[in-house]
C-alpha cells in the first residue's frame, strides 16, 4: 500500500520519512503557540472570544481532573494536562484538513509522548514520597505477596507505555486510512458527514490522553491516601475498546 504522507501537500514536497513527520510536528506547534497568545493577548474582566473559549477549556480540564485526583492537584498538574491536550487535539484534527497528515498517526510521536508521561509521573510520585515509599507501594499491602506483586506492578506500569502510545497512534492511524480511502472512492461533498464521526474521535482520543495522564499522578502522588487501587485499571479497562 502507498503511505499516505505522498497524497499531502508536504508529503508532495518532503516525500515520506522524519521530515514531513516534523513539518507537521511544527505546524501543531504553531497553532498552539498562536492560541495561547491569541487567548491571553488582551486579558480582560469581560473576556473576548479566544480567552473565553481558553477560560472555558482550563476549567474544564480542572473539572476532568478534580474526581480523580482531587481540585488542589488537578490545578497543579494543569498546565501538564492542558499542554498536552492542546497538543493532541491539533495533531488529530490536523490529519482530518485533506493535504495534510497526523502527527499522533507516526507512533514516534505518540510513544514520545507516552514515554514523557510515564517519567514524569514517576518522577512525581518519588519526589512527593520518597524512592522507598513510592516502591514499597509496587509490592502490595500484603507483606508476603511482595515478591510477587512487585514485578507484575512494574511490569503492569511499563505497560503504560505501550497502552498510551498504540491506543492513540493506532486510532488516528486508523482515521487516517479511513478518510483516504474514503476521499478516492467519494470525493468532493459526499465525505462531509465522515467529517463529524473523525472530528469526535480526534476529541475523544485527545480526552482519554489527558484522562489517564491524570489517573497515573494520581496513583503516583497520593499514594497514602489509597487512591493507586481506583486510579490506573478502570479508566485503561473502560477506553480499552475506544
Amino acid at each position: 500500500m502507498m503511505e499516505v504522507s505522498i497524497f499531502t501537500y508536504l508529503g508532495a514536497l518532503l516525500g515520506h520519512g522524519a521530515g514531513v513527520v516534523i513539518a507537521h510536528l511544527l505546524i501543531v506547534f504553531i497553532l498552539g503557540l498562536w492560541v495561547a497568545s491569541a487567548a491571553t493577548k488582551n486579558l480582560r474582566a469581560v473576556p473576548g472570544t479566544m480567552q473565553n473559549i481558553m477560560e472555558a477549556y482550563l476549567g474544564g480540564v480542572i473539572a476532568m481532573g478534580k474526581d480523580v485526583i482531587g481540585e488542589a492537584k488537578a490545578r497543579q498538574y494543569l498546565p501538564l494536562v492542558a499542554t498536552i491536550g492542546i497538543f493532541v487535539f491539533f495533531a488529530n484534527v490536523l490529519g482530518i484538513i485533506p493535504g495534510f497528515e497526523t502527527p499522533t498517526a507516526n507512533i514516534g510521536v505518540t510513544l514520545t509522548l507516552a514515554l514523557m508521561v510515564f517519567v514524569y509521573y514517576n518522577f512525581e510520585g518519588i519526589r512527593k514520597n520518597g524512592v522507598v515509599h513510592y516502591l514499597a507501594h509496587f509490592a502490595g499491602p500484603v507483606a508476603w505477596l511482595a515478591p510477587l506483586m512487585f514485578p507484575i506492578e512494574i511490569v503492569s506500569h511499563f505497560s503504560r507505555i505501550v497502552s498510551l502510545s498504540f491506543r492513540l497512534f493506532g486510532n488516528m492511524k486508523g482515521d487516517d486510512l479511513f478518510l483516504w480511502v474514503l476521499l478516492m472512492l467519494a470525493p468532493w461533498l459526499v465525505p462531509l458527514p465522515a467529517y463529524l464521526l473523525l472530528s469526535f474521535s480526534a476529541l475523544l482520543q485527545t480526552f482519554v490522553f489527558m484522562i489517564l495522564t491524570y489517573v497515573y499522578l494520581a496513583g503516583a502522588v497520593v499514594i497514602e491516601e489509597g487512591h493507586e487501587e481506583q486510579a490506573p485499571d478502570p479508566v485503561v479497562d473502560t477506553m480499552g475498546a475506544v
